[in-house]
């Protein structure tokens, strides 16, 4: 039996959909629809270099790649590469031959330190050291029974705060960027990210089709954005993508309110479980998440290789 890997087909929706499928197998806490799976890679900017690969044998799709350079970093050289195998497809050889080609791309497209996200387990970890990968931190993902779940009531605003949602800035939701951009800029991480480029943000993220626009909840100070909870959904599941404060107004509780105040709204729209994922150091979310109820149901640990 032979391995081959090749770019992914994004015309092709058997393709497509085959590369979603080996995805939520291997990580079934991560939203993955076909639809999410095209936007990303058409709307990801070119500066990126974006490329999703999938591993083939006989025919059948057994392991997948998503690589491409950290354009909005402000230290150059910097890539990515997170690669997902079948969880029953396992030593056939798929994973190696996924990392050498995205190495071997990354690199001509001037990369000097690559980082990967590595499922926590001995099989993988193992793997990822032979490959020259070394650890760095870990990050949780979290699970909520939303349908049976006796979420935290909700609580009336603080005075002077209103609670919207997403979708009441869908005339222009350039108060949300500069929120998205300030937040991310705190956010745990080993690259540091600058959000500068508003049309790259309405393509890549405010025109997502995992967005749920009116589950996405907002508090409003003052007339703006001061912190947010930003939902995506596939049907019934439920996922944060994302919650922040802006930091002049931390500490009064505001994402803790819009957190809160999104589950409720999932829950009523029929959603059934929510996932969420949080840096195993970012101890005030996950305080947050424990009182609304999540429980830990996997972990990734972050890789590096850099290349000399």
């Amino acid at each position: 039996m032979t391995v081959l890997v090749r770019d992914l087909r994004s015309d092709d929706p058997a393709d497509v959909a085959a590369f979603a499928h080996v995805r939520h197998l291997a990580v079934p806490f991560i939203l993955w629809t076909p639809e999410a799976v095209v936007h990303r890679l058409v709307h990801t900017p070119p500066d990126a270099r974006s490329r999703s690969l999938v591993a083939e044998e006989d025919g059948e799709v057994i392991g997948t790649a998503q690589i491409g350079l950290v354009h909005d970093s402000p230290e150059p050289g910097q890539a990515y590469l997170n690669v997902y195998v079948h969880p029953d497809r396992f030593r056939r050889g798929a994973g190696g031959l996924l990392v050498r080609t995205a190495e071997e791309y990354l690199t001509g497209e001037g990369a000097t330190k690559l980082y990967s996200w590595v499922l926590d387990g001995p099989a993988n970890l193992a793997f990822a050291e032979r490959h020259g990968y070394r650890r760095r931190r870990s990050a949780h993902f979290l699970r909520l029974d939303l349908a049976g779940a006796g979420l935290p009531e909700l609580r009336t605003p603080p005075p002077g705060v209103e609670l919207r949602t997403a979708a009441d800035f869908a005339d222009d939701p350039r108060p949300l960027f500069e929120l998205d951009a300030e937040t991310v800029a705190d956010e745990p991480s080993d690259v540091d990210v600058e959000f500068t480029d508003y049309e790259a943000w309405l393509a890549d993220t405010w025109r997502n089709p995992l967005l749920n626009r009116d589950l996405t909840t907002v508090a409003v100070v003052d007339g703006r954005p001061a912190a947010f909870s930003v939902a995506y959904t596939d049907g019934t599941r439920y996922a944060t993508a994302m919650t922040g404060t802006v930091r002049a107004q931390r500490g009064r509780g505001l994402a803790k309110l819009t957190k809160t105040a999104s589950l409720h709204r999932a829950r009523a729209a029929g959603c059934t479980v929510a996932f969420t994922g949080n840096d195993a150091d970012n101890g005030p979310m996950l305080a947050i998440n424990k009182w609304l109820g999540y429980e830990v149901c996997g972990t990734e640990v972050r890789h590096v290789r850099e290349l000399g």
